[in-house]
């Protein structure tokens, strides 16, 4: 796996948790409840932190697999992206319950990137 590609999207996703907790915290506070912005900022952190990871691994490439860099990038979009969209559409009052059962598979497909790393240091 190239670590420059990994950087980079490192890099793209922690940009994009710093933009989405920034709206948030500001333009969300407007139209959401205080529940919704929780649930949003979970979102915002798992991204972040798994952006910080990524970087990590990126910049230490003996540590990475593609199966793990997948897993935390699929896990990313399914998990925080899924929350996103469940408290912009709540929010608006139209709530996108399909979205629902896709965060929890954002979520095994974290575990399973953090489950593959501990393989792969032991």
């Amino acid at each position: 796996m190239n670590a420059n590609y990994i950087v980079a999207t490192a890099a793209l996703l922690g940009m994009l948790a710093v933009i989405f907790g920034a709206f948030g915290a500001h333009a969300l506070k407007k139209i959401a409840t205080p529940e919704q912005i929780k649930s949003f900022e979970t979102g915002v952190k798992y991204q972040m932190y798994h952006a910080i990871v990524l970087l990590i691994l990126g910049l230490n490439s003996s540590f990475i697999s593609a199966t793990i860099y997948w897993c935390f990038v699929t896990g990313i979009l399914l998990f925080s992206f899924s929350i996103y969209g469940l408290v912009l559409s709540d929010a608006k009052g139209k709530k996108l319950k399909f979205l629902g059962p896709i965060t929890p598979i954002g979520g095994l497909f974290l575990i399973v990137g953090w489950l593959l790393l501990l393989i792969k240091v032991l």
